[in-house]
């Protein structure tokens, strides 16, 4: 038994010392390749429009032009292929922004809407650019209120 001893003793050494081996070179072979950039979804805006109010989901009472008292307007979008990405309406009054609403979109298509108070001195030229999450304007749309 005194003999068997030390050869168990090296085998088990021998045994680890490959294994240590081993592990290093699986561990190179086995290391994932550089992750690529993942692809943007390319989002397509299919209908944008503002409304005095959105109702089940569809807008009401759209148009260019709001009367001073309108209180608040909305941004109704549609967008498509951008399931699981975000959206912003960037509204404006005259050249200054006045709001940035980021909204998730779920799926594809996907409506989706964001809303403005507008202070009855607040008239003039308006417009609300649908941008994606980079920032990229995909659509524009100008209105007037009180004029």
């Amino acid at each position: 038994m005194t003999r068997i001893a030390p050869i168990i003793a090296l085998a088990l050494l021998a045994g680890r010392g490959l294994a240590a081996q081993d592990t290093t070179a699986a561990t190179k072979a086995a290391a994932p390749a550089p992750a690529a950039a993942p692809a943007t979804a390319a989002v397509d805006v299919a209908e944008a429009v503002v409304a005095k109010a959105v109702v089940d989901r569809q807008p009401q009472d759209t148009g260019a032009v709001f009367p001073a008292d309108v209180g608040q307007v909305y941004c109704w979008t549609k967008v498509a292929g951008a399931g699981g990405a975000a959206i912003h309406h960037v509204w404006f009054h005259g050249d200054t922004q006045v709001g940035d609403v980021e909204l998730q979109v779920g799926g594809s298509p996907w409506r989706t809407w964001s809303r403005k108070s507008v202070p009855p001195d607040w008239t003039g030229a308006w417009h609300v650019e649908v941008r994606d999450a980079a920032g990229s304007v995909l659509k524009r749309i100008d209105f007037t209120v009180g004029q």
